[in-house]
């Protein structure tokens, strides 16, 4: 081992111990700092030490000894005196042979793949460096993860920088975009009455795009697996960004709202073969990589970015699990949705497996038994698992909820067959699971794709500010324009689109499963009609807080509808029971304008369906009517007499659109006339002196 010092550093070298490799990563002890990394292949590693953020090279060079620095295939040492906010990376030496899969470069500083914080310089020439972070340093108080059930759940997919950099945020510009913002903004989400908000990616990433130079908005480029992202924070320096975060979870758990993290364990920011080396590759590229069974040189890519972890490999899959266990140890999220979870799935040749290690040490892991976990049961290598990823506890985004209910809406033929599942969390696809009911993620939009504003108010993408020409972005959107593309100040179309957004938002909040909205979709926010606005950090991504008063309407009917999900939930006091068991213990019933007569053909637009819950205290009447002209469904009948309850007509203007239990009219007819492009629900109480609305509700 030698330990060297750049020329004119006057800092005093301790002797250093030979360290032990557990655990990986920098860990702090009351006389200094022991690092362990994992390098099979290296010949030799050094740990360099800066004295700033920005320094151009280490200011300390520590060799480390292949006898006492090495075990098995650790590399660790252990440093007296150093302390949290040190500044360092690795480099590690070895072949480069690229057609062998080996591309050691000694040149490169290497991120510690378990480093807690890292730092940007200002020269980004320099590349991210790792930086000692005292996690036990923060004040939790009280907090813990809030543990909510699946089944009393409304997820809000936001972004962190989005949801407040627009100027019209009214947050002093400092905070516009940060965490802090975020917190700033909790008295809206509580209004709103979400119950979880999904941050797409915190965890550390490239902050542009390799390929066109535009900004990495979406941040789906990990440059760290456990660091939380700097750029999000007003804090300058990389432990202050910690303490904002945890601040940020801290206050969200005090409002009663989960904070569900969007990770990234399928690529890397290194991308393909002329990508940057600044961390895995450089350590072992063979082992973090699938590489292509043909060409080495070659990555395999089903992720659409380069480059595919090679998760379930030991080493990475621990390392996999073990930036779980830190996210919600140190930082107390309360679970993850796993962007394209599939490729989790993908051996080290790429095939899929039926049963990945790596999935289910998720889902068996006990630190992580009370997390959610929520897959995007699909890659971009074309594998397809909505309905059939692997194990029991794993929710999935419902691609194909999203796909149907798009259609149905749009007024596609043949598009009312799959409403039945898509309204009864998709028993084609769940009911042969052991657990709870809520195993799909219902949602109609997110981040990928067009909001829900522009579902309505563009038939094609229009994607040009990418400069990929509009090659990039899906083309199936299952969309409709109304019969003017884009903005218009046609009064019919408006209400038209007003209407259908309140009837996408109406149905996802209504179906069982687990819903989800998308930040600004409760305001109609638009991106122009760009569908893949994955490189735009301005204006076209980023909520505009003016259009909560100038679309004030469907702001409050997205408040209203959250508020009656979670005080009438069918499913909350059956927690635990399993889809296929509450179908066979509840009537549900299907029906068209006639009863019990639904209509399945492809010329059919609307289709009621009636559900008396498992507990026998309710009975719900959803009518959905897509079709051009308004038509008249007949009701069921309710015991003893008692009256349905309108508490649903996205048809009605404000404030008759929805209604609470108070203000909710009685339906004294038969039928109901069920308008255009309308959702309409029903509520009845099943016994005298039930609590779905008071007697002295007006009636119709």
């Amino acid at each position: 081992m030698s330990d060297s010092l750049a020329a004119g550093s006057t800092v005093a070298v301790a002797t250093p111990r030979p360290g032990s490799a557990w655990p990986p990563g920098s860990t702090i002890h009351p006389d200094g700092v022991n690092f362990s990394v994992w390098a099979r292949s290296a010949t030799s590693v050094e740990l360099l030490l800066f004295d700033s953020p920005d320094a151009p090279a280490p200011n300390r060079v520590v060799t480390l000894d292949p006898v006492t620095h090495h075990t098995y295939s650790y590399w660790h040492i252990d440093l007296p005196g150093i302390r949290s906010g040190q500044v360092y990376g690795w480099r590690v030496h070895g072949l480069w042979l690229p057609e062998e899969g080996l591309r050691h470069d000694g040149g490169a500083v290497l991120l510690d793949p378990y480093a807690t914080a890292v730092v940007q310089p200002s020269d980004p020439a320099l590349g991210p460096r790792s930086v000692v972070a005292d996690l036990s340093d923060f004040d939790w108080e009280d907090d813990a993860p809030l543990q909510r059930p699946f089944a009393r759940t409304v997820v809000y997919e936001l972004h962190v920088r989005g949801f407040t950099a627009h100027p019209s945020s009214g947050l002093d510009e400092r905070l516009r975009g940060t965490y802090a913002g975020l917190v700033a903004k909790i008295p809206y989400l509580r209004s709103l009455g979400v119950t979880a908000v999904e941050l797409m990616p915190v965890q550390a990433h490239a902050r542009r795009n390799s390929d066109s130079g535009l900004p990495d908005y979406w941040g789906y480029n990990p440059i760290s697996f456990f660091a939380v992202h700097p750029g999000y924070a007003t804090a300058g320096d990389p432990l202050g960004v910690l303490d904002e975060f945890r601040t940020m979870v801290k206050e969200l758990h005090r409002a009663g709202i989960e904070v569900i993290l969007d990770v990234v364990f399928n690529h890397t920011a290194e991308g393909g073969a002329e990508g940057r080396t600044f961390c895995w590759r450089g350590l072992d590229n063979e082992a973090y990589y699938l590489l292509d069974p043909t060409d080495r040189a070659t990555y395999a890519d089903y992720t659409g970015c380069g480059n595919t972890l090679n998760a379930n490999h030991s080493v990475v899959r621990r390392m996999v699990v073990d930036a779980l266990h830190h996210w919600v140890a140190d930082m107390h999220v309360d679970g993850f949705r796993f962007d394209l979870a599939s490729v989790l799935s993908r051996d080290s040749d790429g095939r899929p497996m039926a049963n990945a290690p790596v999935l289910w040490e998720i889902e068996t892991d006990p630190w992580l038994a009370s997390t959610k976990i929520i897959a995007e049961a699909w890659d971009a290598g074309g594998l397809y698992q909505v309905g059939s990823f692997v194990g029991d506890r794993w929710r999935e985004w419902n691609g194909r909820f999203r796909d149907d209910v798009r259609r149905f809406v749009r007024g596609d033929r043949a598009s009312v067959r799959a409403l039945p599942d898509r309204l009864l969390a998709s028993p084609d696809m769940y009911a042969g699971r052991p657990s709870e009911i809520e195993h799909s993620v219902n949602f109609v939009t997110c981040h990928d794709g067009f909001t829900l504003n522009d579902l309505v108010s563009y038939s094609h993408k229009h994607n040009e500010a990418n400069l990929e020409h509009s090659q990039d972005g899906s083309d199936a959107e299952w969309s409709w324009n109304g019969g003017v593309e884009g903005p218009t100040d046609d009064p019919e179309i408006e209400r038209r689109r007003n209407r259908q957004v309140k009837s996408l938002l109406g149905i996802t909040l209504i179906s069982m499963g687990v819903p989800m909205i998308a930040m600004g979709d409760e305001a109609r926010g638009t991106q122009l009609g760009n569908n893949n606005a994955y490189c735009q950090d301005n204006e076209v991504s980023w909520f505009d807080w003016s259009l909560l008063d100038r679309h004030h309407d469907v702001v409050r009917f997205t408040q209203g509808l959250i508020r009656l999900r979670l005080n009438l939930d069918m499913t909350q006091a059956v927690h635990g029971l399993a889809l296929r068991e509450f179908l066979a213990q509840s009537q549900v019933e299907f029906h068209g304008v006639r009863m019990h007569e639904p209509d399945f053909g492809d010329d059919s637009h609307a289709l009621a369906v009636t559900v008396r819950s498992v507990l026998g205290s309710r009975m719900v009447h959803a009518i959905l009517n897509m079709y051009s002209e308004p038509l008249d469904f007949e009701l069921p009948a309710v015991a003893d007499g008692l009256p349905w309850r309108r508490f649903i007509d996205t048809a009605l203007g404000s404030p008759h659109d929805i209604c609470g239990p108070e203000t909710a009219p009685v339906v004294a007819s038969r039928s109901y006339r069920a308008e255009p492009w309308s959702v309409v629900l029903l509520i009845a109480a099943l016994r005298a002196g039930g609590d779905i609305a008071p007697s002295a509700a007006p009636s119709l």
